[in-house]
């Protein structure tokens, strides 16, 4: 199973219309938003041939977007614990550092997805693998939109600028 990965798009239609056509053409079998979509124009978008899941960032804080989501996909609110294809995989924003580190830590987790920070990280701890796919480029983080696609059967994390 292929999981596509993807965060901070912050209203940003180009970014996530790139982001919707590269996880098509990996065909992959879901999507994580891991926060900061923030209206619900810009959700739209990933209403596609994939499951999508989205965890509330801290620039989300319009109350309709839970309900764009939730038309064609699942809104899970400030953190998700999701299972697939047998591996269990949290997804949290990444506001508080702390939590991010005490998921990754536990060793609870396969894979603990986030974002906030816009800087690709792809971390190997213990038998958890902490990724964050960064998000829309911003001073002192990368200089280019990416995702991530994770091959669930391989552990695999591919990132790719867009």
């Amino acid at each position: 199973m292929k999981l596509g990965v993807v965060s901070d798009t912050h209203d940003n239609l180009d970014y996530v219309e790139a982001a919707v056509s590269h996880f098509e053409s990996e065909d992959v079998d879901a999507v994580v938003h891991c926060g900061d979509i923030v209206a619900p124009f810009s959700a739209a978008p990933f209403d596609a041939d994939f499951d999508f899941h989205a965890v509330r960032g801290n620039n989300d804080g319009e109350w309709a977007l839970r309900e764009a989501v939730e038309s064609f996909g699942t809104y899970h609110g400030d953190f998700a614990r999701l299972t697939l294809d047998g591996q269990e995989i949290a997804v949290y924003h990444g506001t508080e550092a702390g939590l991010v580190d005490a998921l990754v830590e536990s060793e609870t987790y396969d894979f603990v997805l986030r974002g906030h920070t816009h800087e690709r990280v792809v971390e190997h701890r213990g038998k958890t693998t902490h990724v964050n796919p960064g998000g829309l480029p911003i001073p002192g983080a990368d200089d280019e939109f990416h995702v991530a696609v994770v091959d669930l059967d391989t552990g695999n994390v591919a990132s790719r600028s867009l």
